[in-house]
């Protein structure tokens, strides 16, 4: 029924005016006064010492992306792993099942590798 769900749209509508409060608060509380030294860049508050807009070497987004792919693939391992002792001996599906999804991670481990991602130079 569509009562049942009337407590999450509550949460939902306090945290979004909760969010929209803070937010409204901070700008018409908040100071206005704008100066160079506030709009300077720094970082850790220490000047730059080089070009603060340099390109990043796409690498490291695609390392990252398949740092996440993997992290992605614990997380639904480790569930499986949980109730693998209880089902397996019901049906052997979830083994098999398991088996093709890590046969499909690594088979883009190896497509990733193949490609040079691993490689620095």
């Amino acid at each position: 029924m569509l009562i049942d769900y009337l407590p999450i749209l509550f949460v939902f509508v306090l945290a979004a005016g909760f969010a929209l409060a803070a937010l409204g608060a901070t700008h018409v509380i908040g100071p206005k006064v704008k100066s160079q030294v506030k709009l300077s860049v720094y970082e850790s508050g220490v000047d730059p010492v080089a070009a603060t807009h340099t390109r990043l070497n796409v690498r490291y987004f695609i390392v990252g992306l398949v740092f996440i792919i993997f992290d992605i693939e614990v997380i639904f391992l480790f569930p499986w792993a949980l109730i693998f002792r209880d089902f397996v001996a019901r049906s052997p599906f979830i083994f098999y099942e398991m088996v093709f999804f890590l046969a499909v991670l690594l088979v883009g481990y190896v497509y990733v590798w193949r490609k040079g991602v691993f490689e620095w130079e």
